[in-house]
């Protein structure tokens, strides 16, 4: 049974589309892992999860437990703050960040299994209005000013936040709009910033606005991705789990990847 943390209990159905190419590689993955001393818990794993990433993992969360019964639960927020209560012990059996960063130096400092890392989608940034027709084609709204409130992600704590800022310093637009900036803890509170009209505006990620058999209303620009650094994003295993090493192998698929770019990402 897939559980969401904090956002209620979500039961396991069948989802078509995967092939048994598909199926059978995560069984035998499972059954891999376990030859080589991997354990499978009788609890469910737990994977912490970046925000902007969330609708698209559970998608293939619910997909993983059709095939195999395991469990999963998720817990998204800010990917800062994932990283810093991994240090400290919180008890994830892997992370799917939103950057490349974390995982690095969680791999580098022993908290994640050597050569689990992988780059599992590439974010990109959409300039958003809840108003229709509010934003123009060519983000051109930022320059005038005319708004109270512009939302970004907390630079410190969500890549998808310091890529905002890079978006408005390569504009020029940083020390003019710097005011007028509202920050969410991460890239799922900057989207409820703008939804809810508390901001005019704001930087989302594309997955937001765009996803499958989901349409977002308002208006909205998609930043050229020559205006940022590419917001890659790795996930990495945490413990020696046969599940979760399964699951991971299972995003890493054909099938997955094709879905992960129906949510707006890139994939390598």
């Amino acid at each position: 049974m897939l559980h969401l943390q904090r956002d209620g209990r979500f039961s396991t159905r069948k989802i078509g589309g995967l092939s048994a190419r598909t199926v059978l590689s995560v069984l035998l993955a499972v059954a891999l892992t376990l030859q080589s001393g991997g354990r499978v818990g009788a609890e469910e794993i737990r994977v912490a999860v970046a925000s902007n990433f969330a609708h698209a993992i559970k998608t293939l969360a619910l997909r993983f437990e059709a095939s195999t019964g395991q469990e999963i639960t998720l817990i998204p927020g800010s990917t800062g703050k994932h990283y810093a209560q991994i240090r400290s012990g919180a008890p994830f059996d892997a992370f799917f960040a939103a950057d490349a960063r974390r995982p690095e130096l969680l791999e580098k400092a022993g908290f994640a299994l050597p050569g689990s890392r992988f780059t599992y989608a590439r974010g990109k940034l959409v300039l958003w209005s809840a108003r229709a027709g509010y934003v123009d084609a060519g983000g051109d709204v930022l320059a005038t000013g005319a708004f109270n409130h512009l939302a970004i992600a907390n630079p410190g704590l969500a890549p998808y936040g310091k890529a905002a800022e890079e978006i408005l310093r390569a504009r020029g637009l940083w020390d003019k709009l710097k005011s007028k900036v509202v920050r969410g803890e991460n890239i799922g509170q900057t989207f409820q910033f703008v939804r809810s009209g508390n901001a005019e505006l704001g930087f989302v990620a594309v997955s937001q606005v765009r996803r499958p058999g989901h349409l977002v209303g308002g208006s909205w620009w998609e930043v050229p991705q020559t205006l940022y650094t590419p917001v890659d994003q790795q996930a990495v295993l945490l413990k020696q789990n046969a599940v979760a090493r399964a699951f991971l192998s299972f995003v890493r698929s054909d099938e997955s990847r094709a879905l992960i770019r129906k949510f707006g990402y890139a994939t390598p």
